[in-house]
């Protein structure tokens, strides 16, 4: 009579041995939702946009425009692009922009030191009610390295 064999691999039954598949799973499952994320932000419709620094400049040079600037008061004073306005997130920029009055159906340019501060106050001006916003990528760091001045 031949002999049979149940073998069960313990490394298959193992749940550490599952670990890799899951977080590999998961990373795919992250990654999907952020794409799905910045593709609804930058669609046609959207409250909010991101743009580069040299968007940023063409619309300043072809016009008066509203521009935010959400850094720390002496990071403004190092030096900033002509006629923007210090509203620094840590005093709630929303809160600013609706003291100030300014429009909600105009366009409002967001900048920060590189981006990351002027994504959050970007996603609060459009949770105030904003419906043109543009967060500027890069901020002032970009804004220099691409040689564009800046004013103190």
């Amino acid at each position: 009579m031949a002999k049979t064999s149940k073998r069960t691999s313990k490394r298959a039954s193992n749940p550490r041995n599952r670990m890799p598949l899951i977080l590999g799973a998961t990373a795919i499952v992250a990654i999907a939702a952020i794409t799905a994320v910045l593709t609804l932000n930058t669609s046609n419709g959207s409250a909010l946009t991101t743009i580069t620094v040299a968007d940023l400049r063409q619309a300043h040079a072809e016009g008066d425009i509203t521009l935010l600037d959400v850094r720390e008061p002496w990071e403004y004073e190092q030096g900033h692009v002509e006629g923007a306005v210090l509203m620094p997130l840590i005093y709630d920029t929303a809160q600013q922009a609706l003291d100030a009055g300014l429009d909600k159906d105009e366009p409002v340019y967001v900048f920060c030191r590189t981006g990351n501060r002027s994504t959050v106050a970007s996603q609060a001006l459009v949770d105030a009610g904003f419906t043109d916003v543009r967060n500027v990528a890069g901020g002032i760091v970009d804004w220099v390295a691409a040689g564009y001045p800046v004013v103190n």
